[in-house]
């Protein structure tokens, strides 16, 4: 009675059956777990809880049985009444009468559902950390590394058997050691660190950086135990965002420097004009000559650093030829071998047979120049080498993406020269800094340096790429687009005639006073009869006034109201045809790329001087049919 009382209170199905499967007692425990109640279940063959594709499971535990046989802890599927899926573990033993006899088994059955499913989840939770493309790391309380995934291993590129049980402080690079002691000491608080962005160490010893989102792992009692460590490579977006904002800055800074030299030119042009229409009238055997030879001696440097401002802004004059950059590099071999230190060897290894490229060849020079220099100013007091290599290299998209350029650029060909030296090398504060206007690592000197490179490559349409590790030197790669066919026919030179007046009548507008009180004082000198405006709007009233009475309209292209673009445009509308010359402190090329196939006459770049003036006036009056001047 004790025994029976026992199985009929047991959570477990009980369930007594004879050799051929037919159910002789049914407990409690198994009309819970199956729903069938006992009138039910009673004279039933088992096989009436087992799915179709299992009761070959049935017949194998039966001659299991009557072979004496006990079936321990076996994991399958039965169903309940309702048909639904019940995961079980069954152990089966058999039944022996009194001589020992096997007349019959019983079949107890715990439901496992639950814990099928947990270990399901589990497993599924395993094999997305395993799968995952982040690295995922379980470590303890104190930071010792308990579990490592496959992706773990392929950014930091330790083995499981490398890694485990030793301190996540072997990923830290020396000077971010209190990192992990922080985010340690939050974890034991109870807190989470999310998108944390930092740099590790692989087992290489590289750098990677890496966005960290760190999480405390609590038990069942709600104990923190350890913390779950989630890291994913950001290097190339990083690469990428510091690239985005160089160029950015780089932008912005040619915009500037851009600026400031369109309004120096400004300046420039009224200090140049009126220094040289005096020092025209005045003797060579006055004081006041010499003085005025030094004012525009020191004009026309300054007029230098203005060409260096839009170079770097990437506004400054390119005067275009079809260059061979070996031809280029090997010919300025020997000046600047003479211009460095004899400590310094410098190698060529320039190929030969390159495809031509198109460019300006003084400004080109200028580049080598400037990074052959730099390259051995970097080496020092020591011995050391700077090689110059070029060679042809096709360039894809993502390639181009990695340099520096300020424009887009086509992927394809490009002629490639390259700068090396053994010096010191850089660090990335200095990296960042290199091309800066005025940034400078020289004890004396300052001035636009690779600021003035950077802006040459762009107007060539370029790209310049800079590698660099400190105590292993620098090396600075500029690549230039192989060229298409020759544009154009050199430009014929102004012809030199007489500078003269002949009766011409010239309205003049700039919004600069000085300007134009230069222009009008120097075209008087000649004979000129002027007119001046002090902007667009005033210059449009004048002409609107009398079409026919000028014969040459010259007028700054940046101007309050109405600038020049539009003053030419209206003319035009007014006078189909007539003479406009236009002025700018900005290149031809960057000023004038609106005004193509529109008959503009002529162009001055800002700081011109009087005979500059007049030579270009003469030169347009010159190339007119002659017309009826009003009386």
């Amino acid at each position: 009675m004790r025994l029976a009382a026992i199985v009929e209170s047991s959570e477990d199905a009980i369930i007594g059956k004879d050799l051929n499967g037919v159910v002789l007692s049914w407990n409690s425990g198994a009309e819970q777990l199956y729903g069938y109640s006992e009138d039910e279940a009673l004279g039933q063959h088992m096989s009436f809880l087992i799915p179709q594709k299992r009761q070959d499971e049935e017949v194998a535990i039966l001659e299991a049985a009557k072979r004496g046989e006990r079936v321990r802890h076996f994991e399958t599927v039965r169903l309940r009444k309702n048909r639904e899926p019940v995961h079980v573990s069954l152990t089966i033993s058999p039944i022996r009468n009194h001589a020992g006899d096997v007349i019959g088994a019983s079949h107890v059955a715990r439901d496992i559902t639950q814990r099928v499913a947990y270990e399901k989840a589990l497993a599924h939770l395993a094999a997305i950390v395993e799968s995952s493309g982040d690295a995922i790391v379980g470590k303890s309380p104190e930071g010792i590394i308990e579990s490592w995934n496959p992706a773990a291993e392929r950014l930091y590129g330790y083995t499981f058997r490398e890694i485990v049980g030793r301190p996540m402080s072997v990923l830290l690079p020396l000077d971010r050691m209190d990192e992990e002691k922080n985010i340690l000491a939050r974890i034991r608080a109870g807190e989470r660190v999310e998108s944390f962005e930092t740099v590790r160490i692989t087992k290489s010893g590289a750098p990677v950086s890496v966005s960290l989102t760190v999480s405390p792992i609590r038990n069942v009692h709600g104990e923190i135990i350890g913390a779950s460590h989630i890291a994913r490579d950001i290097t190339t977006q990083r690469q990428f965002r510091e690239h985005l904002q160089q160029t950015q800055k780089m932008e912005s800074l040619g915009l500037l420097a851009g600026g400031i030299a369109h309004d120096f030119n400004n300046l420039l042009t009224g200090i140049l004009g009126n220094a040289s229409l005096v020092l025209g009238a005045t003797p060579a055997s006055s004081p006041s000559h010499q003085r005025l030879t030094d004012v525009l001696r020191a004009a026309e440097r300054a007029s230098l650093l203005t060409k260096q401002l839009l170079a770097y802004a990437g506004k400054g004059q390119v005067a275009l030829e079809m260059i061979d950059l070996s031809e280029l590099a090997g010919e300025i071999g020997s000046l600047v071998q003479a211009s460095i230190s004899k400590k310094v060897h410098l190698v060529l290894e320039l190929a030969s047979g390159l495809p031509r490229i198109e460019g300006d060849p003084g400004q080109l020079q200028q580049v080598i120049m400037n990074l052959v220099m730099n390259g051995a100013e970097a080496i020092g007091e020591g011995a050391g080498t700077v090689t110059v290599r070029t060679w042809l290299q096709e360039v894809d998209e993502l390639y181009l993406r990695s340099i520096l350029t300020g424009v887009e650029l086509p992927q394809g060909k490009y002629v490639v020269l390259e700068v090396h030296d053994t010096g010191a090398g850089m660090d990335e504060a200095v990296l960042s800094r290199i091309f800066d206007p005025f940034f400078t690592t020289k004890k004396t000197g300052r001035g636009l340096g690779l600021a003035a490179v950077m802006g040459i490559v762009r107007s060539h349409k370029g790209a310049l790429k800079v590698y660099s590790t400190p105590g292993q030197g620098s090396t600075f790669k500029f690549l230039a687009p192989v060229a298409g066919t020759v544009k154009g026919n050199p430009k014929p030179k102004v012809l030199e005639a007489a500078l003269q007046a002949r009766q011409e009548r010239i309205l003049v507008v700039d919004d600069e006073e000085l300007i134009r009180r230069f222009t009008e004082a120097a075209l008087e000198h000649f004979g000129y009869q002027v007119t001046a405006a002090k902007d667009g709007e005033e210059a449009l009233r004048l002409f609107q006034s009398a079409p026919a009475y000028f014969d040459l309209v010259i007028a700054d292209l940046t101007m309050p109201f109405m600038d020049g673009e539009e003053l030419f445009r209206r003319l035009q509308m007014l006078r189909p045809g007539l003479p406009v010359i236009l002025t700018s402190g900005y290149h031809e090329s960057a000023a004038l790329r609106h005004f193509a196939g529109k008959g503009l006459s002529g162009f001055l770049q800002k700081p011109y001087s009087a005979l500059d003036l007049t030579k270009r006036v003469r030169a347009v009056m010159d190339a007119l049919p002659p017309r009826n001047l009003p009386e």
